[in-house]
């Protein structure tokens, strides 16, 4: 076979033989191109929505740890001794504060001591919503203090929160009275066996004793902007040297969730009016950001069992207050929910506020949010 003559055949001035590269090279080529991951601060967050946060605004510098992974819940989990290393070899922690994950107030004093830790609860700008109480909105500890007004974060609220109805200012005239609670150990028992073994007694802390206001502030997408905002700061406070991508990240995250805040108002503008019950009370500051109406809860906290009296009175206001859906929670047994709904008109969904079911990233708190949204359009639509 003939050579056609002047043929040259040209590598790419990009591809380098590896014969060409000296041997004591390429381990250094490798390691420059990990630097940047290695270089990344530790971060370490508590619960997925506050991770999702986190990691939209540490895109391209690095990916933040989790505690509180997979379908566990704040309000019942134990920490493990891979999350006791990670506090330890932290240099950022994140958390919402004490009165949600009351689980890490003891070890991040004896394990994050060298971290800079930030309390999203304490982030400027938010709003707080008081905790309710009585009626079908289950009494607190007698202990707390009391809520008769809402709490002084309010009078900062963004003008956005000037279109919440000022119906959910107060709960509705049913919930003059507190209901009585675990009057009998039967009844107890009883509950206690349609909640499930998810329902741990070791936790039995109490939520609210760490401050007057609702700890699940994250489902108001303006709260979530005043959080990614203190994110921002301790993250260029901790790592300065990617202080211009952290801010970059904040900008872009911010303006999905104008976006996103948008997309649910209208999602949700069709059956706003309709009432409805929920498994326990989070989801306070959604309903209050978009006006819809949540009619009582059967707890308010998820490590509190309702009585059979509890049960007994959900069961009462489905039927009095027309509520056309009763959602549970993926954490915990449903039975309590059909035992709630057995021989009334209204239908059963689910809603997941801790994120419990998805896939931890960046975009989870989008995902979640969306799911929320279209889970009450869906149960509410078709009641």
């Amino acid at each position: 076979m003939k050579r056609a003559k002047g043929l040259v055949l040209k590598m790419p001035a990009s591809v380098i033989p590896m014969a060409a590269i000296p041997a004591l090279a390429i381990p250094a080529l490798l390691f420059a191109g990990t630097m940047r991951a290695a270089d990344a601060p530790v971060v370490v967050t508590s619960i997925k929505p506050i991770h999702s946060l986190v990691a939209a605004i540490m895109q391209g510098v690095g990916e933040p740890e989790l505690i509180v992974d997979g379908s566990a819940s704040p309000h019942t989990y134990s920490l493990k001794p891979s999350n006791a290393r990670a506090l330890q070899d932290a240099k950022v922690i994140f958390w919402v504060g004490p009165g949600l994950e009351a689980f890490l107030e003891k070890p991040l004093q004896a394990l994050g001591s060298d971290a800079s830790i930030a309390a999203l609860d304490d982030a400027p700008g938010l709003v707080k919503l008081p905790f309710r109480e009585g009626g079908a909105f289950e009494a607190h500890d007698d202990d707390a203090p009391e809520h008769d007004s809402a709490s002084p974060e309010h009078d900062s609220a963004s003008p956005e929160h000037d279109s919440a109805s000022p119906e959910h200012d107060s709960a509705s005239p049913e919930h003059d009275s507190a209901s009585p609670e675990h009057d009998s150990a039967s009844g107890h028992h009883e509950a206690e066996a349609a909640y499930g073994a998810e329902a741990d007694h070791d936790h039995g802390h109490d939520d609210h004793d760490h401050g007057a206001f609702d700890t699940h502030l994250w489902l108001d997408p303006m709260n979530a902007k005043a959080m990614a905002s203190e994110i921002t700061t301790t993250l260029v406070a901790a790592d300065p040297a990617n202080a211009l991508t952290y801010q970059a990240n904040a900008k872009a995250l911010d303006d999905r969730l104008t976006a996103l805040d948008k997309e649910i108002a209208a999602t949700v503008a069709t059956v706003k009016d309709k009432p409805f019950i929920v498994f326990h009370d989070a989801y306070q500051y959604f309903e209050h950001r978009y006006g819809i109406r949540v009619a009582g809860s059967i707890t308010v906290s998820p490590e509190t069992i309702p009585g059979a009296e509890r049960v007994s009175e959900i069961h009462r206001k489905v039927g009095e207050l027309g509520a056309t859906c009763v959602f549970a929670e993926p954490q915990f047994e449903p039975r309590l929910i059909d035992v709630v709904i057995e021989g009334t008109s209204a239908k059963s969904g689910v809603l997941d506020p801790e994120a419990a079911t998805l896939k931890t990233g960046p975009d989870l708190y989008f995902t979640l949010m969306r799911g929320i949204a279209n889970s009450m359009k869906d149960c509410l639509s078709s009641a």
